[in-house]
């Protein structure tokens, strides 16, 4: 009996995967390359254990493992983004038939994907591009599943990747197809780069909590415990509460024993740099990315601290108001994080005409994935209105919601800087607020300069958009102007 599905890759995410299918009645088969000497034996060690007794065939030769799956075959790879992935795809090129299907359910570069799409179709094989969400409890039991590729694949692999994708709760399952080309892997790149300002956000809450309110391990479960009944009820918050309260072997809060510096694989990065290419603001997650690689630098830190002490801080004596500005500013700085990637899902949708649907994609992220929040719903329906927003922060439940929060989100970033606490997610967000908000800017200036040194051209407050001057700034310049654009 054929399979009706092969996974190739069997670390955490696709042996888990692999399970789920089989949990909902599929026939998989499996495949993980072998490596001499490190990953030798993979495929029997998974077959004879955690998949033993269940619809998973495993097999070690690729030749033998494409036979066995069912035409049109499904062939979905979870093996690391990049050189991997063309490998694996040159392999399987003279193996398969036309109008079989690979996907890509790694964390590949969208241009990545944009390529490989191509580069299948002109094989007469299709491609799917699909980001997954979750981690290892969500590949096992629900995951967020957002692919994109080759429209002509979706009919075919949609039962499948449904049957294993969350539920949300009126529902729906958290998988829609989300576009062509590498839209998919797109929409995935942002999630992980809100989910970077998520994580980043959530710490300098509990640093807050911990030196100004002078709170301890178990006080701040608390109080996240608390969070996660209301607006900012998440995945995220539930998880922070529990590992504040997680003890090691030793009967030590672990949370206080682990060394303060972070990694990064390189999603948030991309979400900023594509960012950039679109001229677009991401400056909140930008700065999550670089408060990682800040962290990293703990011999740096721990230096600069001897020469630039900070004094001690004086725990707030009104905690209920200090909860309540920290709850403000963190509930509309995640408002802002959300805002920004949205922003640039929508130029990018405007950009590459990939028809993006904003909504779909809010309902995706309900269940199953790292950045799942109870305001998600609340964004899908901002964006199923007729009129949408031309900014998130401008539909009318979320314009209603900063309004509410402005003051203690203010606040609260006023005492940190006073106090020399350092919360850089937060104090992004409230400037990209002020400046988004601010009917001028200093940008005048900034134009001014460019034109004097560089005769970059400026636009005029009594003149129509569009029509550019250049000043002779010293008297001794000339009339020859740059040419005007923007990167």
């Amino acid at each position: 009996m054929k399979s009706d599905i092969g996974l190739i890759g069997l670390a955490v995410m696709g042996e888990n995967l692999a399970l789920n299918m089989a949990n909902h009645g599929w026939n998989v088969s499996v495949y993980n390359r072998t490596v001499p000497g490190i990953e030798e034996g993979v495929v029997e060690r998974f077959v004879n254990g955690r998949a033993k007794g269940k619809t998973i065939s495993g097999h070690t030769e690729m030749k033998d493992f494409v036979e066995s799956i069912g035409t049109p075959r499904k062939i979905m790879m979870m093996v690391r983004a990049g050189r991997a992935v063309d490998e694996l795809m040159q392999q399987l090129f003279p193996l398969l038939s036309p109008g079989d299907i690979i996907i890509d359910g790694g964390n590949s570069n969208y241009e990545d994907t944009n390529r490989r799409v191509a580069m299948a179709g002109e094989k007469g094989f299709l491609f799917v591009g699909s980001g997954v969400s979750g981690g290892e409890e969500g590949a096992l039991n629900g995951a967020s599943i957002m692919p994109g590729g080759s429209q002509a694949a979706w009919e075919s692999v949609k039962p499948i990747l449904q049957s294993i994708a969350a539920t949300a709760e009126d529902g729906t399952p958290c998988c829609q197809w989300v576009g062509p080309q590498g839209a998919g892997h797109f929409v995935k790149m942002i999630h992980n780069g809100i989910e970077y300002g998520d994580m980043q956000l959530i710490s300098e809450a509990y640093w807050v909590m911990k030196h100004m309110g002078g709170m301890t391990n178990e006080e701040m479960a608390d109080v996240f415990d608390e969070w996660n009944k209301g607006k900012l009820q998440s995945y995220l918050v539930e998880i922070t509460a529990n590992i504040l309260r997680h003890k090691s072997a030793d009967g030590q809060m672990l949370i206080d024993q682990i060394l303060d510096t972070a990694g990064q694989k390189g999603t948030g990065k991309w979400s900023v740099i594509n960012a950039m290419e679109l001229g677009m603001p991401l400056g909140l997650i930008g700065t999550a990315v670089f408060e990682r690689s800040l962290s990293s630098d703990k011999e740096m830190r721990v230096l600069t601290s001897t020469r630039f002490p900070q004094a001690a801080i004086t725990p707030e004596t009104d905690r209920k108001t200090l909860l309540d500005n920290i709850f403000a500013a963190l509930y509309a700085s995640k408002l802002v994080s959300y805002a920004q990637g949205f922003s640039v899902l929508q130029k990018a949708s405007d950009e590459f005409h990939w028809d993006l649907d904003m909504a779909s994609i809010a309902r995706m992220w309900r269940g199953g994935c790292i950045i799942r929040s109870a305001f998600l719903n609340d964004i899908a329906r901002a964006y199923e209105v007729a009129e949408k927003p031309r900014h998130l922060l401008l539909a009318p439940y979320f314009a209603q919601e900063v309004e509410q929060l402005l003051g203690g989100w203010r606040s609260l970033v006023a005492r940190a800087v006073t106090d020399g606490l350092p919360v850089p997610a937060f104090s992004s967000a409230l400037n990209y607020f002020y400046s988004l908000t601010s009917e001028s800017l200093p940008a005048n200036m900034v134009q001014a300069q460019r034109d004097y040194f560089g005769a970059h051209t400026f636009e005029r407050k009594d003149s129509p958009r569009g029509q550019f001057y250049h000043e002779n700034w010293t008297g001794h310049g000339g009339d020859t102007k740059s040419g005007t654009y923007n990167v």
